[in-house]
């Protein structure tokens, strides 16, 4: 399409706009005339707004700016914010690391200098430097059971094996817990992980038991779940979020979502078929749930009234820098002025909020810019009795009057301490999803795809306490959690 100066086009339609005024007030134009080139001015301006909507190419700044992008989000007395690179981890290691310390010293036998025999002499101070290496332990631990004969009633009776060795050959919580961070963490194919592990143990591992690691993990942590979602009940402020994601699929049909809950340290990811109000009464958080919900004003969450509604800022920014791109109202930079002043205030205020003297003062300009909107805004045409469907609405018209009925939601992070002004956190939790899905393209069966969710859960709740991966799951799988 070619390319178009939205500014020499709108200073046109405005000149022509004027000239007919100029006409009207004169007198030389009759009644019939003015209002059908009026009723025409207010559709051409309609087709405009949408023209230039529909030529404006969206990019990371008006449309989706990716959540890694963003700046961090200090709105917020509560620490919503996602450690994307990990908290920083506490030093304990895994239960079946060893480390081995040898230390080697240099004798000095003769002078560099005048080749002086050094021997006897005493060194008065040392230099040191260390290499650090892995070397691939396999311990291989055989448990021989004695197999007695009764001489009395000829019975034979077996000593009892460990608890832990149920077969002739069972690998240990340790290779289980590294297998499934490979598979989980480092979202390694499953192939790839039996080449890996072969060339460290000299074994290979199917597959059916790499995934028998996993479901095992994932019934292991059926209670921390149950334990996660009571605590994340009483947070005072949730992210949620929704995020499609394939399974058996690699195309649409086998689309389903992932719904994602935040609070404090812990992350909840669940799978299920819809992204509407039917997963979230199956996943059951929300209807229990009494606090605010911050979300970007899917549709779905405002059918609950035991919660408070907050829009991510993030989002309605992008909306307005797409409008001012698109058309340059000048009610859309006015908007964010606002927001981003508001905003700035909050997270340099100790108590992450506005006093309410402030807060009205927002209010009032708030609603003023809203005004100034509709003032600036091309007229929408009154729709004809008996005519079907919805009149035809540019994004500016549509964001208007959004911010105009969610003008409570959009600014309750001025209000409420305990509530985030964007969604990010939420968003940059759903991050390493979409790397899998992009690794893996699909999963094969819903089953996994629910483990996968829930494991996934664990491991990032227990990177923001500080816990490396690999030692989290283990602790899980004994059972340590």
């Amino acid at each position: 399409m070619a390319s178009i100066d939205k500014k020499y086009v709108r200073q046109e339609v405005d000149r022509v706009k004027a000239d007919f005024d100029k006409l009207c007030e004169s007198g030389k134009v009759s009644a019939e005339i003015k209002i059908l080139f009026s009723s025409m001015f207010m559709i051409m301006n309609l087709i405009l707004s949408i023209f230039m909507e529909k030529t404006t190419r969206k990019n990371s700044k008006n449309s989706s700016i990716p959540p890694s992008q963003s700046e961090p989000d200090t709105s917020t007395a509560y620490n919503t914010k996602s450690h994307s690179k990990g908290k920083n981890e506490n030093d304990v290691l895994a239960s079946n690391s060893k480390t081995t310390e040898t230390t080697f010293t240099e004798i000095v036998e003769n002078c560099n200098c005048c080749g002086q025999d050094l021997t006897l002499i005493e060194p008065h101070a040392h230099e040191r430097r260390t290499k650090i290496d892995i070397v691939f332990e396999k311990v291989v631990t055989h448990v021989d059971a004695q197999i007695k004969a009764c001489p009395h009633c000829k019975n034979e009776t077996k000593a009892p094996f460990p608890k832990d060795m149920h077969g002739p050959l069972q690998y240990g919580n340790g290779m289980k817990a590294y297998t499934i961070n490979l598979a989980f963490c480092q979202m390694i194919s499953l192939s790839r992980v039996q080449k890996l592990l072969k060339a460290m143990i000299g074994q290979s591992i199917s597959q059916a038991s790499i995934l028998k690691y996993i479901w095992t993990l994932h019934n292991a942590l059926e209670n921390w779940e149950s334990d996660a979602i009571k605590e994340i009940l009483t947070a005072p402020a949730i992210n949620t979020d929704e995020t499609g994601f394939n399974v058996k699929s690699k195309n649409h049909s086998g689309k389903h979502w992932i719904h994602i809950y935040c609070a404090n340290d812990i992350t909840l990811k669940f799978l299920h078929k819809s992204r509407g109000k039917a997963a979230i009464n199956d996943i059951g958080i929300i209807p229990k749930y009494g606090g605010t919900i911050i979300h970007d004003c899917w549709a779905s969450y405002f059918s609950y009234e035991n919660n408070a509604d907050a829009l991510c800022g993030s989002h309605t920014l992008r909306d307005l820098v797409f409008i001012e791109e698109s058309n340059n109202y000048k009610w859309s930079i006015d908007m964010q002025d606002l927001l981003k002043e508001t905003c700035h205030k909050v997270s340099s205020s100790k108590l992450k909020k506005l006093s309410v003297r402030e807060f009205r003062k927002v209010q009032k300009r708030y609603k003023k810019i809203l005004e100034e909107g509709k003032n600036q805004m091309p007229k929408i045409p009154i729709k004809t009795n008996g005519k079907r469907g919805r009149m035809a609405k540019s994004d500016a018209h549509n964001l208007l009057e959004r911010l105009e009925k969610y003008q409570k939601a959009v600014l309750l992070f001025a209000e409420d301490a305990d509530v985030s002004f964007t969604n990010n956190r939420a968003e940059r939790d759903f991050r390493m999803a979409k790397v899998k899905q992009k690794v893996s393209g699909c999963f094969r069966t819903d089953k996994f795809a629910h483990a996968y969710c829930r494991i996934t859960s664990y491991i990032q709740t227990m990177a923001n306490k500080g816990i490396n991966p690999l030692i989290a799951i283990e602790m899980a799988l004994t059972n340590s959690i």
